[in-house]
């Protein structure tokens, strides 16, 4: 009967434990940029922190965590040196549920990424190269890179159309 009674206080203290847990808020919430937006997601996500957008700074973006990527492109000579967020892990912040991810740029250029491409192949959002900001006038202030040297299937024109430069907004399908 002891045993009985404890459990149940137990019981009782983990359900209104549980309760409690209920109205919290989330772990996880995405702060306001202090700084002037240069990423601005919408669609298919969770988390937001601007009615139903998520809008980044560039520090917001650096907060994430940063990787670099050294690879060839078509667009400049020799190896290039690039620096930003994992796709993967920004798509779990904005808390992603769709499928597909339609970048669109400053210059009005807008392709369709698949988001399982974040992963598979490590793809990052450029803020840098050779450990620059990049300008707008030269593909920045974002840029989707593919580590194209990693792997033959990514030297070609589906994934280099999908490496869109002057990135400004995300849109989750």
């Amino acid at each position: 009967m002891q045993t009985i009674n404890t459990f149940s206080a137990w019981g009782f203290a983990g359900l209104l434990a549980g309760l409690a847990l209920l109205n919290a808020p989330p772990a996880f919430a995405l702060d306001a940029p202090t700084g002037k937006p240069i990423l601005v997601i919408t669609g298919d996500i969770t988390e937001t922190n601007d009615k139903d957008t998520a809008k980044f700074d560039r520090a917001m973006l650096e907060k994430l965590g940063m990787v670099k990527i050294e690879t060839k492109t078509p667009w400049y000579d020799g190896v290039m040196t690039f620096e930003g967020v994992p796709l993967d892990k920004l798509m779990a912040v904005v808390g992603a549920k769709g499928h597909t991810v339609q970048a669109l740029a400053l210059n009005d250029y807008s392709t369709n990424i698949p988001i399982d491409d974040f992963a598979k192949f490590h793809t990052i959002l450029a803020l840098k190269r050779n450990g620059e900001y990049m300008p707008v006038r030269d593909k920045g202030p974002l840029f989707v890179v593919y580590p194209y040297d990693s792997n033959p299937d990514l030297q070609s024109q589906t994934y280099y159309s999908r490496s869109a430069w002057q990135v400004s907004r995300f849109i989750i399908k």
